[in-house]
């Protein structure tokens, strides 16, 4: 039956994609920063291009000292913004909200240092409004609505006048109708630029975060798969048992002991029944049962040529090439959830292609790559879209399709690829990549622990 062990393993895969959403959040948050403080530097440099223009170009006289400093303030902040965001990785809301109050607190101080509500850049405030709308929760926006709507208000009150000509009659030829204009469309094109990235940093979110929610669905299809063989594999272990006792005292029995007919078919009824409690004790051992018993330090190589070898006389298959190139050999620990995924693939080779398949073994950068080649039919372009998807099968027979799901999410706990194509010479190849490190033992810690037993001088101690 399931072991309070297993529920654990349920647990923990329901919690993972919950880390994953986290992490995806954060680099949405600090992508979003990043955003706004370029958006920030386009305004510092905007904001002084129009105030000396306004000065100098149209005569109109604005307090430099006063404003300049207002704008070296805030690139200040800008910067102090964006050496800390380079080593912090986590922003929050109140973050985001934090860095628009100081944007409308220096749009505020510029505005009252240029006719207040007067002023033509007045809606500046709605850039900040809808930037708060698209960054910030519900509650903060609203926040920044009532800090931009008092700041206006308070403009209205309390402001230095600016010297602009009431001369709106004069259409496009009116400063104020020019400021208007030059506002509108800086408005709108900040407006455009920094929603179209942020949006794209959303639509990436959303996409990383349905892959997340796929892989936590398929992991705990797998869990739950793992709880139900458990406990078959329990259910059946006493039953194989039993038969094993009727067949060997059958075996003892005059009746089949003088018929070499019966005898050996006896004697087949055994092995298969072996070869079923061997395979009960591998459901268990991939369940984490046993581990620590069945469980034995080996090395890569013969790791994969007794793999090779059991599977070759334990299969029909014609032409079996086993081709290991791995080089310098490395030491591991035998996992019986690794054998049974290379295991699989081979099985779905030998099925395709009956009268010739290939294993070929390599040592490529920091992984071990396996390559199992066949001269089937090859797959369909459908399978290869939806490779490593449950039920996805060419069998036609219901349940199918298992086995590539878990050869891929077998490959993928240990930070591991695997890749399908079809050969154009015909038939299919199927790539396991998997991490070294993820499955090799460090040679620095045997070495230590020798030295550990032995001593320096080289005596047991």
């Amino acid at each position: 039956m399931p072991t309070a062990a297993d529920a654990v393993a349920v647990a923990g895969t329901l919690q993972a994609p919950r880390a994953g959403v986290a992490s995806l959040d954060n680099a949405t948050g600090h992508k979003n920063m990043q955003q706004l403080i370029q958006l920030r530097w386009f305004a510092v440099v905007g904001q002084v291009v129009t105030i000396l223009v306004v000065h100098y170009g149209y005569r109109i006289h604005l307090p430099l000292n006063q404003m300049l400093q207002a704008l070296t303030c805030l690139a200040l902040f800008n910067l102090a913004s964006l050496l800390r965001w380079r080593t912090h990785r986590r922003v929050t809301n109140g973050e985001l909200m934090l860095a628009l109050l100081v944007d409308v607190a220096i749009l505020t101080s510029l505005l009252y240092l240029s006719g207040g509500a007067s002023n033509p850049f007045v809606f500046l405030y709605l850039l900040q409004v809808i930037l708060g709308a698209v960054l910030l929760k519900p509650w903060s926006t609203w926040t920044v609505v009532g800090v931009t709507t008092l700041c206006f208000a308070g403009l209205a009150l309390f402001s230095r006048p600016l010297s602009l000509p009431p001369d709106h009659d004069r259409g496009l030829w009116s400063p104020y109708i020019q400021g208007t204009l030059v506002c509108f469309a800086l408005n709108a094109a900040l407006l455009v630029v920094f929603i179209t990235r942020i949006s794209g940093n959303l639509r990436e979110r959303d996409a990383k975060l349905a892959g997340l929610r796929q892989r936590a669905a398929e992991e705990e299809h797998i869990v739950r798969m793992g709880l139900l063989a458990s406990g078959a594999a329990h259910e059946l272990g006493t039953p194989l048992a039993t038969l094993a006792v009727i067949l060997g005292d059958w075996r003892r029995l005059p009746h089949f002991s003088s018929d070499p007919e019966l005898l050996q078919e006896v004697s087949e009824m055994e092995i298969q029944i072996q070869r079923c409690k061997s395979i009960v004790s591998g459901i268990l051992l991939s369940a984490g049962e046993a581990r620590g018993e069945s469980s034995e330090e080996t090395t890569v190589s013969t790791f994969l040529d007794d793999l090779v070898e059991e599977w070759r006389t334990t299969r029909p298959v014609g032409t079996f090439v086993y081709d290991n190139r791995f080089g310098r050999d490395l030491p591991m620990v035998s996992d019986s959830a690794l054998k049974q995924m290379i295991c699989n693939v081979l099985d779905n080779a030998l099925e395709a292609s009956p009268h010739w398949v290939r294993l070929e073994v390599a040592h490529e950068g920091d992984d071990l790559q396996l390559v199992v080649t066949d001269a089937g039919p090859g797959f369909a372009p459908a399978m290869l879209a939806q490779f490593g998807k449950p039920y996805q099968s060419s069998k036609g027979r219901p349940g199918g399709g298992l086995g590539l799901f878990l050869v891929v999410n077998v490959a993928r706990t240990v930070g591991g690829r695997v890749a399908a194509r079809n050969r154009p010479e015909g038939g299919a190849a199927v790539t396991l990549a998997l991490p070294l490190a993820a499955i090799v033992l460090e040679e620095e810690d045997d070495e230590e622990e020798n030295i550990g037993m032995h001593g320096h001088d080289g005596i047991p101690h």
